[in-house]
């Protein structure tokens, strides 16, 4: 009695894209095997790819400037906070996932998440959409990575079925919002600490920040 009680508080879809999200998971149904596993795959370990790019780009931080160092620690910052948003904005949006929701659709190829675990916005694709920004923002040359990476990563939450099509486009779309405000509004006292730091006596605190452009340019000359 109290289950279903507590299913009729879910919320609708904000934007009803369930039509496409049966298109999508049909196609997904039909797939052949080993697209199915990769992508299934994907959705569940693609993070894990732009978690090694954040290490990537701090360590060639490292022999920058002091700005470049401080956005390249920002940017994981900037993506942590964009899935607290995406959090809070599911906490009020309350919406059942579609594959339990969808009438019609077929069975989805993860397993559908328990009711409670809302689906909007998509927090696989905020984070993605944050960390496609931030590295491309450290990192311009990266961008043609990242973004295509990012996008790669929100339809496969649709293809594996659980998510809407608006959900991940509405992630996406914050996690990208968030990171941008924070890599480019919060700097300035990065900025001061890394400087400090970099001209501290403690080796490992030095390590951690790298020698800077100057003594990288020095140790080249030599």
């Amino acid at each position: 009695m109290e289950a279903t009680t507590s299913l009729t508080t879910a919320s609708a879809p904000p934007v009803d894209t369930s039509g496409l999200y049966r298109d999508i998971t049909g196609f997904a149904h039909d797939a052949p095997a080993w697209l199915q596993h990769i992508f299934e795959v994907w959705t569940e370990l693609g993070l894990l790819l732009f978690g090694a790019l954040f290490v990537a780009a701090w360590w060639r931080a490292r022999r920058g400037d002091s700005l470049a160092l401080a956005v390249a620690v920002l940017a994981p910052l900037a993506t942590a906070l964009a899935y607290v948003a995406s959090e809070l904005l599911k906490s009020v949006v309350d919406e059942e996932r579609p594959c339990r929701a969808v009438a019609g659709a077929v069975t989805s190829l993860a397993k559908c998440p328990p009711h409670g675990d809302w689906s909007f916005p998509s927090n696989h694709a905020t984070i993605a959409g944050a960390s496609a920004v931030a590295l491309a923002l450290i990192w311009r040359g990266m961008a043609w990575l990242t973004l295509p990476l990012a996008l790669l990563m929100a339809f496969s939450r649709v293809f594996v079925g659980v998510h809407y099509p608006f959900d991940v486009a509405v992630g996406l779309a914050l996690g990208a919002l968030v990171a941008f405000l924070v890599v480019r509004l919060l700097p300035p006292p990065l900025i001061r600490l890394v400087t400090a730091m970099r001209a501290s006596s403690n080796a490992a605190v030095r390590w951690c920040v790298g020698p800077g452009p100057a003594a990288h340019a020095y140790a080249a000359v030599r």
